[in-house]
């Protein structure tokens, strides 16, 4: 048996030995606190080595390509960032090569070099630092966001080319299901007593006596030190940084939120792509975007672009409002609800990156010279902007917060 500290709200629970494949959950919010996973090594290590073998076709080959008549036009995975960087829009074209070239690669590299050691019963020496890096960058990897770019693309394209996908996208597609059963693969609580240790049961903690504080990394509970004001406090296991409460939650929240907000009005005002054909230039805005699909009969992309760009943001302005307005209030209502809300911001946030792939998808394949170009509007940069800053509004928002005032006031 051992204990574990809820990430939520911090209500510590003794974790019996459990069957395979099962779960357990918290109490008192409901948040999942631990998953117990068989033949977790050997099925994460199998995964992997798939998904280096796909990943490796899909930068290789060609991965669409746009017919019209004679004329094709190719592009590959790269195609997109490369063509950012060619308008100069440098930061974008970093985050997309990040979120969907990057980021996977260093994922599948480090699960190897975390779990062929542990299969071989050693343990490499930057172990711990790169499965803690595994943790922080996983909600950056958006492969499937890019997939659901394609799709929109395609359809929008459809109407004037024919689409022709490549090799690179069928192992593109295989890559995101394997990934995400490497990683889903994973059993973070064994991984971490084979690198740090086994640590002893704290028994009977009494707030009054001593302060048990969770590790954000690798979820280690451990005492914390008297007399610690303003020093730097590291867990013994991971050597992460540790806080009681994430530092300047309120305050950073906020910020990012304003910065999130003030982007959201050019995102939506200015144009996203601007098109060139056979002489006459045309610029089109998130919303006629939507519109041009309801139009042309394809109301399941309008819906999906409509959610993902324009809903999915304004509702995550409007719970993280809510949630900051809650606890600066010190409310004590339906914490548990609250705490759901959290969850679902952190979990579709990322989501609202799909136009901004539509548009890097779109500027590789159209480029017919007279015929057609398709350019990225300045739209896609605060857009991208929007996203990236409400991702990290939720991260730096502390769910225990919610929780803290329910204790005080009960």
């Amino acid at each position: 048996m051992h204990q574990i500290a809820c990430h939520a709200c911090d209500l510590i629970h003794d974790i019996p030995p459990m069957p395979s494949r099962a779960a357990a959950c918290c109490v008192r919010c409901g948040s999942v606190l631990f998953r117990a996973k068989p033949n977790s090594i050997d099925r994460t290590l199998a995964w992997t080595l798939a998904g280096l073998v796909l990943y490796a076709i899909a930068v290789s080959y060609p991965f669409l390509a746009m017919k019209i008549g004679s004329v094709v036009q190719q592009t590959s995975l790269l195609g997109g960032v490369q063509q950012l960087f060619n308008q100069g829009i440098i930061p974008l074209a970093t985050l997309v090569l990040l979120t969907c070239v990057v980021i996977p690669l260093i994922q599948m590299l480090s699960l190897l070099y975390v779990f062929i050691p542990l299969k071989l019963k050693t343990q490499s020496k930057f172990a711990i630092p790169v499965f803690r890096l595994l943790g922080h960058i996983k909600p950056w990897s958006m492969m499937e966001i890019y997939m659901l770019g394609i799709l929109v693309s395609i359809v929008k394209l459809g109407k004037m080319a024919t689409i022709v996908p490549g090799l690179a996208v069928i192992a593109f597609s295989l890559l995101i299901f394997v990934l995400a059963f490497a990683l889903s693969s994973v059993d973070h609580h064994m991984v971490w007593e084979r690198l740090g240790g086994k640590f002893a049961k704290v028994t009977n903690p009494s707030e009054k006596t001593m302060k048990l504080v969770s590790c954000e990394a690798c979820h280690l509970l451990s005492r914390w030190p008297k007399n610690s004001e303003g020093q730097i406090v590291c867990c013994p296991r991971c050597s992460g940084e540790m806080h009681q409460r994430k530092p300047n939650s309120l305050m950073r929240t906020w910020a990012l939120l304003i910065a999130a907000i003030i982007f959201y009005i050019p995102a939506n005002v200015l144009p996203m792509t601007i098109t060139s054909a056979v002489g006459s230039t045309s610029a089109d805005t998130i919303m006629s975007g939507v519109i041009y699909f309801i139009h042309s009969g394809s109301w399941e992309i309008a819906l999906v672009i409509f959610t993902a760009s324009i809903f999915v943001p304004f509702m995550k302005f409007i719970i993280l409002i809510y949630l900051l307005l809650s606890v600066q209030f010190k409310s004590i209502k339906r914490p548990k609800k609250r705490t759901r809300f959290y969850h679902f911001t952190e979990a579709v946030g990322r989501w609202s990156m799909l136009d901004v792939y539509v548009v890097s998808i779109l500027i590789s394949l159209v480029k017919l010279g007279f015929l057609a170009d398709i350019a990225a509007g300045p739209a896609v940069i605060y857009f991208a902007a929007v996203v990236v800053t409400t991702m990290l509004a939720a991260e730096s928002f502390d769910p225990r917060l919610i929780w803290d005032v329910v204790e005080e006031k009960s």
